[in-house]
């Protein structure tokens, strides 16, 4: 019969082997991320504590900077559930409500957006028209989120009856972002700084302005273009802040994740109807879309895609587990690599 002390090392022996070979796997699974390429940062969170951590490739190709867990990639549409957790920071100040109508904060809206509410937004149910098909050919400048404003401004239609049926919309996460300024008096990234990114540590993360505080470890964006990889960092739309402008590394997200099992930034009742199916969707790997998260049986996620950028954010709470990749290049879309990821610690939806 085996002591207790020798089962015990029996079994430190197999953990090591397996995350060894866990390591190994991923490490094979990023070998296209490596070298000069265009590089790709990965965390693999387990009760809280990182049971892989690694980053490949370059941030700036041009530079040769290694990425680093500290690198701060563009989150692009991840950034929605920061502009969603604002919104509910300020539901608890009791500055507004999720039924205020959107027309309350922002009246120069059209009047066929009187019943869309901020609830409509944070679901994606407003039916508000699609601002990136409103920016004028041949527009070189960037678009801002009150310039998303102007151009639905002069849009009287919607693509259904709010609340009536569910498209994805940018358009609204960026007017979002426009009503946590007005409710709260301050610009949004200097919100975001001062009620979510300071509270939590996360001293890696920012809304990128152009007169603002510059990303001290960006990763800049790159395409392959004719077999080659050219830097496409900035798009006519990047300066949007509302629906994908926050800038975000590995140990920082780690800090962002820790804050959705416990009450130091949200309220249990904030957190839970953050997650809470608001609409059911015809997306794949979507069943419902909560306020800033895609829901599909038991895991709760979001990816990220812009130019120069393709990034994901898996969370298994039940497991305690989330999965978290970010690169700076076009392609290919990360969600299926970090699903096999999370299957090598057992998580499916």
């Amino acid at each position: 019969m085996k002591t207790a002390w020798a089962l015990g090392v029996m079994l430190m022996a197999t953990g090591e082997a397996g995350a060894a070979s866990r390591d190994a796997t991923i490490d094979a699974w990023m070998r296209d991320y490596g070298g000069d390429a265009p590089g790709a940062s990965v965390l693999v969170l387990e009760n809280g504590k990182p049971a892989f951590e690694r980053s490949y490739g370059m941030a700036e190709r041009e530079t040769g900077r290694h990425a680093t867990p500290a690198t701060q990639y563009r989150l692009a549409s991840i950034s929605k559930q920061f502009t969603a957790a604002c919104v509910l920071l300020l539901m608890e100040d009791g500055v507004l409500t999720l039924d205020d109508p959107v027309r309350r904060w922002l009246p120069t809206l059209p009047a066929s957006a009187d019943a869309v509410t901020l609830r409509h937004l944070l679901s994606h149910t407003s039916g508000l028209i699609d601002y990136e098909d409103l920016i004028p050919d041949g527009q070189t400048g960037q678009v801002h989120d009150a310039d998303v404003l102007r151009l639905l401004a002069r849009e009287d239609r919607l693509y259904f009856a709010s609340g009536s049926g569910y498209r994805y919309s940018n358009s609204g996460y960026a007017l979002l972002a426009l009503v946590v300024e007005r409710a709260s008096g301050k610009r949004f990234a200097e919100f975001l700084h001062a009620r979510v990114f300071s509270p939590l540590g996360m001293t890696q993360t920012l809304a990128r302005e152009d007169d603002g505080p510059a990303v001290a470890s960006r990763a800049y964006g790159y395409s392959l273009v004719d077999g080659q990889w050219r830097r496409t960092d900035q798009s006519t739309t990047s300066a949007v802040l509302g629906d994908g402008g926050i800038y975000s590394s590995l140990t920082d997200l780690a800090r962002w994740d820790a804050a959705w099992y416990d009450e130091r930034l949200l309220s249990a009742a904030s957190r839970a109807l953050a997650v809470r199916p608001a609409t059911a969707t015809t997306e794949t790997d979507v069943a419902h879309y909560g306020f800033g998260w895609r829901l599909q049986g038991r895991m709760r996620w979001h990816s990220g895609e812009s130019i120069g950028f393709r990034n994901v954010l898996l969370r298994f709470p039940d497991r305690h587990l989330t999965v978290v990749v970010l690169t700076n290049r076009d392609g290919p879309e990360p969600y299926p690599l970090a699903r096999r990821i999370a299957a090598l610690w057992g998580a499916e939806p």
